[in-house]
């Protein structure tokens, strides 16, 4: 038998039987959606079925400002963040002054696919670069 989603589901070991029931927080989940909704549209009457244009429009600007605070929170944290790391193309400059190779994983899959096709490699070698491969597919 088919029950909703949610449903609580149990067997009982006595007599065998599955039952289910209705969560109680079912009224709960109605309560928090209301509750959301009021915290968006603010001090509205959100129990009346339709709304003025005014109270709309003011719904629209405070969910407007509120965004536009969102944006500068994310924005500063962006800004933090590129403060603290440097892109990698600046960072392969720097490791090609001290004379490291900078390899990212597709590279090195490449080489590693390559080396196991290769006629010259021995059978240990291709056996290698399948365990090498296998570790950089894994991580993908």
């Amino acid at each position: 038998q088919a029950v909703p989603a949610g449903s609580h589901v149990r067997l009982n070991l006595q007599t065998g039987e599955r039952e289910a029931k209705l969560p109680d927080s079912e009224r709960g989940k109605s309560e928090a959606r209301e509750e959301s909704r009021r915290k968006r549209l603010g001090k509205l009457d959100v129990d009346s079925n339709s709304f003025t244009s005014q109270e709309l429009k003011e719904a629209l600007a405070r969910m407007k400002e509120s965004e536009k605070a969102e944006r500068k929170v994310r924005g500063a944290h962006e800004e933090e963040v590129r403060k603290k790391f440097r892109p990698i193309e600046q960072l392969k400059e720097e490791f090609e002054k001290l004379n490291v190779k900078m390899e990212t994983d597709y590279e090195i899959m490449v080489k590693l696919i390559s080396k196991f096709n290769s006629s010259a490699s021995t059978l240990e070698e291709k056996v290698a670069a399948l365990y090498d491969l296998e570790y950089y597919v894994h991580q993908v």
